[in-house]
């Protein structure tokens, strides 16, 4: 698949850091399924909003569970004024 936007800069908490550690993933396996537009597990209501971000720019954001248990979410700031998503952020759910 292929990306259906740009990440921006790439950030992650320690706690979701060490959780991707403890489960032997990579933070690269999660955002190749964000940014293809796997939105992860999520309701209906939440992938429209998603679907519906990659035409007006707005905030971006996936769930998925670890091999271990433990929920990340990773979020994509809107767009900028010229059409540049910043920053993508992995973090865990409670960090929100």
């Amino acid at each position: 698949m292929s990306a259906k936007f740009s990440l921006g800069q790439l950030v992650a908490t320690p706690s979701a850091l060490e959780a991707l550690d403890a489960s032997g993933q990579t933070p690269d396996f999660f955002l190749e399924r964000h940014c293809c537009g796997d939105w992860g597990e999520l309701d209906a209501d939440d992938w429209r909003l998603n679907d519906q971000a990659l035409i007006d720019g707005s905030r971006l954001l996936s769930a998925y569970t670890t091999l271990k248990g433990v929920q990340l979410w990773i979020i994509t700031e809107a767009t900028d004024d010229q059409g540049h998503r910043a920053a993508t952020t992995i973090l865990l759910l409670d960090e929100y």
